[in-house]
């Protein structure tokens, strides 16, 4: 179920705003527990303990410059013994102005309670008018009060006032949590230093690179899943290795009869060179189909991903084009090198303007990078394919016209699939077929 909120789906703009990578979600986790118990830690020390001793401290001052004041007010001709002895035992700084009026002051914020603190407490034991200023003096906060005759002005020690120690505690609340977070980044950061360098593996691999093994490390879970990384690299290598083997015999085996059959054919007497061309078109026939077949289980999976110019790959598939026949049109920006594997790259191009040359009169090669992402278009003036049959033309021997083998366009999604990417068939503005090839770059 979604909590919604005035229209606004709450689980939308928490994916909106939180962090997407595994290290990033992870340090969240550890962050926000930390974060609220500190905060938690500090308003209990600040709302209970801290404003406790702030209304005791506050009251003590005010209590003794009210005391101070009444002393003053009962024997006025005592004045100054009453200053210096109340200057003696509170630590006051007091000095009286004779005929100066008492001038508002604005208030400033100061930090704490203790100011709030401070005005409740003179107002309850001064009873008259009285100002404060908190930033006259660096190590003092003065307090002036009105007498009839005068303003006596008192300066209170601020160490008074303030307590040292709820700085220290707050030092070391962030300084506490700023280490335990970086700890537990580290540690995190490790743990998922493990699963990227495992995805990055499974991709280069699935794209036909080969990594080699990786490195367990990490915890037990992501070691675990590096080892069985490695032995599944492995086991594939060797199947495909047998594979590769196997299906060389094979052609062997298959070429073998042929070439007999090629031979027995020559040394017949009595045939016709018109029946002797048929039978061997017959077997060249043969022959092409079973490299076809070949090539579409070996699915080329033996060959090694390298830097390649894509502007010259496909200059060499428009040139064999052109060789058999056809016009073609090709483009490509100069320099554009992509690691692929060349030759089962240059496979699956060849099948896909082989069957737009078979069917067109003209066909446009072209090339684009966008960011991180290679385009490749392969677009004709054909009959092209209709929209209902596009999905079943890349299953094995499917094939939408007569005379071919089926396998072509599989051939060419296997490829293109190995590297990553995808193929996608479209209508041509103008008519005919746009054949879409998307790889990472």
């Amino acid at each position: 179920m979604k909590l919604r909120l005035g229209g606004f789906s709450v689980e939308r703009v928490l994916r909106k705003f939180l962090p997407r990578s595994l290290l990033g979600r992870s340090l969240l986790i550890v962050l926000v527990p930390l974060v609220l118990l500190q905060a938690v830690a500090l308003q209990f020390f600040y709302g209970s303990h801290l404003n406790e001793l702030s209304r005791r401290l506050a009251g003590g001052v005010a209590g003794e410059a009210g005391f101070m004041i009444d002393e003053i007010d009962r024997a006025p001709n005592t004045r100054g013994l009453v200053i210096q002895e109340t200057d003696k035992h509170f630590q006051f700084n007091t000095v009286f102005l004779p005929g100066q009026v008492l001038r508002h002051l604005p208030r400033p914020d100061a930090p704490g309670p203790v100011d709030d603190d401070l005005a409740r407490g003179l107002a309850m034991e001064l009873h008259r008018p009285f100002n404060v200023a908190w930033n006259t003096t660096p190590d003092f906060i003065r307090v002036n009060v009105q007498m009839t005759d005068g303003v006596l002005r008192i300066d209170v020690p601020r160490k008074r006032l303030y307590i040292g120690t709820f700085y220290l505690f707050f030092v070391w609340l962030i300084g506490t949590a700023g280490f335990l977070f970086g700890i537990s980044a580290l540690f995190l950061r490790t743990q998922v230093r493990g699963i990227t360098r495992l995805a990055v593996a499974a991709e280069s691999f699935g794209m036909g690179r080969d990594p080699g093994p990786i490195k367990p490390e990490g915890a037990i879970e992501v070691r675990r899943a590096a080892t069985a990384f490695n032995r599944m690299q492995e086991r594939l290598r060797r199947f495909l290795a047998q594979r590769t083997t196997m299906l060389a015999g094979v052609s062997h085996d298959l070429r073998t009869p042929l070439t007999r059959l090629r031979l027995s054919l020559a040394m017949l007497p009595d045939i016709q060179p018109d029946e002797l061309a048929e039978m061997t078109g017959d077997i060249e026939e043969m022959e092409q189909l079973i490299a076809t077949y070949l090539s579409f289980a070996r699915g080329e999976g033996s060959e090694q991903a390298s830097p390649t110019d894509v502007a010259n790959l496909l200059e060499d598939v428009a040139a064999a084009a052109r060789r058999a026949g056809g016009i073609i049109s090709c483009e490509a920006p100069e320099g554009l090198t992509v690691t692929l594997r060349p030759e089962a790259m240059r496979r699956a191009l060849t099948n896909l303007v082989e069957n737009a040359r078979r069917h067109a009169s003209h066909v446009w090669l072209n090339a684009v990078i966008n960011g991180r992402t290679l385009r490749i278009t392969i677009e004709d003036d054909g009959p092209g394919i209709p929209a209902s049959q596009r999905e079943t033309v890349f299953r094995p021997f499917e094939t939408a016209s007569p005379g071919g083998t089926g396998l072509g366009l599989a051939i060419a999604r296997d490829i293109v699939g190995a590297h990553g990417g995808d193929i996608f068939l479209l209508d041509r503005p103008g008519g005919g077929l746009r054949v879409v090839i998307v790889l990472p770059a």
